[in-house]
């Protein structure tokens, strides 16, 4: 079919119904063949009490409350659970309740019973939204009479069904590839699941076929040319003339295909800074819903392969938005200031033109860093951008100034940038919009990327405030609070090495009091890992646009809302790589140029509708009443849940990307000795990191048989029964490389040598100039035990 149940669910409106005529019309649906599968669809979907018949042949969607929307995340051990949508508790399904729905499908889950203090709710699947694998790679074997593949991916808890004619590519034992399979149905009912070969692939075929490999498994590596659309010219009115300004493009990435990237220039402004921000103009290029910007939408993210990407754009869009070094160029800015202790006391968006002076890679802010403060000649990587040597230490200022603001207000800096491998290519250096995960990397002066990333950050705070205030749709990013229970393992890891924390008023450790505390060990790294475990993904979501008037109409006396939601991003600077910012970029523009800024053509006195203030003087609708729908129809929810899928698609890939490449790296390795660090430790086994290429195998507790080795979590480390040796975060051990599987992305270790021994660790604690460590260590670990004794850590359940 050529949609989903999701695609036909989106399409109902919230009240009332919508004829099956104009259903087909939205759907696209002219075939006799289609129209016939969306009727068997209705029907299947009216029997499970999902949508309902009105009259006048129109369906409605349920009003069945108990019915969760949901994505359904499986582990390698059988065991599955549907995250909610709307944020609430995990639920748990059983295996005989999955109803065929695979890892990664959304799904509609009724609950069967409900959740206690220490188990999740439990449910079951009654309907699959969507499915998230269409592809997948795998083994051919023989079992039976049957030909079948076997996923790769142990967490699709399937086999399926191929032709007599792939058995060509049956597992000869030595694993040199694996296969692409199609699937061309899903099972169903007591029919399995059937598919078809559509090309083996080898697994030492060198980067590229990695590259390849990796893409297919993401399930990416299908993305089509882009269609045949004329651009649009950016309108010249409404457009602040900033040429004179002397901008500056900070760019790490050095692959030439590689998006482009915002413009800044700052400058010292009352005590603080006034800093600029001009984003490429890519949405006044583009018309909504057309062809083009149907791709985009269907592409959503730019990926970094390393030494390759895969842009957003096209490469005419691309070419057309891209800002070149002394040539004016169509931008949508906006201008800040940036008080002394980080916070943005004021804001102005604007479309402007601008024409950026130069380019700044890493060499020359390694040779700014390495200068000497009063040295007065000046060095040969320096010479090309001598005349810009003050604004770039201001703009360096800038970012540390508007870092430290974060910290204040409560966000999250930890130590886990990418190593150093010159392999890894782009994926070396800082993402510039970095709002994948709900923290930050510390501020590298080296990395221009690393420099543009905070004010990036904070012009994506202007705009979710700004349209807060004005109560435009939008996109926004939503970070949920970590689990109480998952803080606490993490508060028991820095206990166990005697690392005093501070606690809340309810006695629980804070995430962002753990992140300070941890800024000054010597095991940082390895607890900033269980740390980042523990924090929850960041989630797309809509903005205000619930809230918002009929006709965009703004009430006069609506409350302020400067203090809510501060950290809220709303992200719009680089619609070049991501489809999200080229959403809300819309939104700007249109505000921008078709917003209205005074009541009527009688009243003189206009309004600025970039400023920040600009809210308290509106007391009219915003837009017409076509243009109001028209930016409620750009945002949807069905897309919010696309955008969110491909993201996490993209995230992935760039993980599995980076973890092959140190894999690569140790497969050299194997019968060889090397120290390393535990950087994790279970009841099956602890992780050590490798360095320099940082990989983590694991030490299967198996492998230590020189005793039986017990797990105590409140600890985390494993203890020898007789021996007394313990393992735990941070022990630096000797460890030998015994099998590397870099699809899997699986490395397994072996210890050589010896660990520390409980009464060694017990004499550490038991020398005076520890106590008062150890006595603090001990109050905190007592209110950690009384406030949580009958909680249960989500590792354990």
């Amino acid at each position: 079919m050529k949609f989903t149940v999701a695609d036909l669910l989106d399409q109902l409106p919230p009240t009332g119904g919508l004829e099956i005529k104009k259903l087909e019309k939205i759907l696209k649906l002219t075939t006799k063949a289609d129209r016939d599968g969306l009727e068997t669809a209705l029907q299947a979907l009216l029997k499970l009490g999902i949508v309902n018949n009105e009259e006048a042949g129109a369906i409605k969607r349920s009003d069945d409350e108990s019915l969760i929307e949901a994505r359904l995340r499986c582990s390698s051990k059988g065991f599955c659970f549907a995250l909610r949508d709307d944020g609430g508790d995990d639920i748990y399904i059983r295996d005989h309740q999955l109803n065929h729905a695979w890892n990664g499908d959304r799904v509609l889950v009724r609950i069967t019973r409900d959740g206690g203090r220490r188990r999740s709710p439990e449910g079951g699947v009654q309907c699959i939204l969507e499915r998230s694998t269409t592809s997948l790679l795998g083994h051919v074997e023989r079992k039976d009479q049957n030909i079948l593949a076997i996923p790769l991916d142990d967490r699709i808890l399937a086999t399926i069904q191929l032709p007599d004619g792939d058995q060509a590519h049956l597992n000869d034992g030595e694993q040199t590839s694996v296969v692409e399979v199609k699937l061309d149905r899903y099972p169903i009912a007591q029919f399995p699941a059937e598919g078809h070969v559509a090309r083996s692939l080898p697994l030492n075929g060198g980067p590229s076929s990695d590259r390849d490999l990796l893409l297919t498994k993401a399930n990416l590596q299908d993305r089509p040319a882009p269609p045949r659309s004329s651009l649009k010219t950016p309108t010249a009115k409404h457009r602040q003339d900033l040429s004179s300004q002397p901008a500056l493009l900070l760019r790490s990435w050095q692959v030439s295909d590689a998006p482009p990237l915002p413009a800044v220039y700052v400058e010292p402004h009352a005590g603080g800074t006034r800093l600029w921000i001009h984003a490429p103009a890519v949405a006044e290029r583009l018309t909504i819903g057309n062809n083009l910007d149907l791709w985009l939408r269907d592409r959503a993210e730019a990926l970094c392969l390393g030494e390759v990407w895969h842009p957003l754009l096209g490469q005419i869009l691309s070419k057309a938005c891209s800002f070149k070094v002394g040539e004016i160029n169509d931008a949508v800015s906006v201008a800040l200031d940036i008080s002394a202790d980080g916070e943005v006391t004021n804001w102005h968006f604007s479309l402007s033109s601008i024409k950026p002076v130069a380019e700044i890679g890493p060499k020359t802010l390694t040779a700014l860093s390495n200068r000497k403060p009063k040295a007065r000649t000046v060095p040969a990587a320096l010479k090309p951008v001598k005349d810009h040597l003050a604004q770039l230490e201001t703009l360096i200022f800038c970012a540390r100034t508007l870092q430290m603001g974060e910290q204040a207000s409560g966000s999250i800096e930890l130590d886990l940038a990418v190593p150093e491998l010159q392999c890894l290519g782009d994926l070396r250096w800082a993402d510039p919009d970095s709002y994948h995960h709900q923290w930050a990397l510390p501020l590298d002066q080296t990395d221009p990327q690393s420099v543009l990333s905070p004010m990036i950050r904070a012009a994506h705070r202007a705009w979710a405030q700004h349209a807060q205030n004005l109560q435009l749709p939008g996109l926004v990013i939503e970070a949920s609070e970590a689990d109480n229970n998952t803080l606490n393992d993490v508060a028991k890891s820095a206990l166990a090495l005697d690392i005093a924390l501070e606690l809340d008023e309810e006695g629980r450790p804070a995430a962002t009091e753990l992140a300070k505390a941890f800024s000054t060990t010597a095991c940082r790294r390895v607890l900033d890992q269980q740390l980042r475990h523990a924090l929850p993904e960041t989630l797309l979501r809509l903005g205000i646009n619930d809230s918002q008037k009929e006709n965009g109409n703004i009430e006069s006396d609506h409350e302020d809302t400067k203090t809510k939601d501060s950290n809220l991003q709303s992200p719009w600077c680089c619609p070049t790589i991501h489809y999200t910012d080229l959403v809300n970029q819309e939104i700007i523009v249109t505000l921008l140029s078709n917003g209205k800024d005074r009541p009527n053509v009688r009243q003189k006195e206009k309004v600025v509708l970039g400023s920040r203030e600009c809210w308290q003087q509106i007391k009219w609708p915003l837009f017409s009443t076509s243009q109001a729908k028209n930016l409620e129809e750009i945002c949807s929810k069905s897309l919010v849940h696309r955008l969110n899928t491909l993201r996490r698609q993209a995230e992935e890939l760039r993980q599995d990307l980076i973890a092959m490449v140190q894999a690569r790296i140790v497969e050299p390795l194997v019968g060889e000795e090397h120290q390393g660090v535990i950087s994790g430790v279970q009841s099956y086994g602890f992780f050590v990191e490798i360095p320099p290429s940082m990989a983590e195998g694991l030490v299967h507790v198996s492998s230590l048989n020189d005793d039986w080795y017990e797990y105590r979590s409140r600890q985390n480390r494993l203890v020898g029964r007789k021996n007394r040796k313990i393992y735990q975060l941070g022990d630096q051990v000797n460890v030998k490389v015994v099998k590397v599987d870099a699809l899997r992305n699986q490395i397994d270790l072996e210890v050589n040598g010896s660990a520390i021994t409980v009464e060694a660790n017990m004499n550490v604690n038991s020398d005076p100039t520890n106590q008062a460590t150890t006595t603090k260590k001990s109050e905190v670990k007592g209110k950690i035990t009384k406030n949580n004794e009958q909680l249960v850590s989500s590792s354990e359940a």
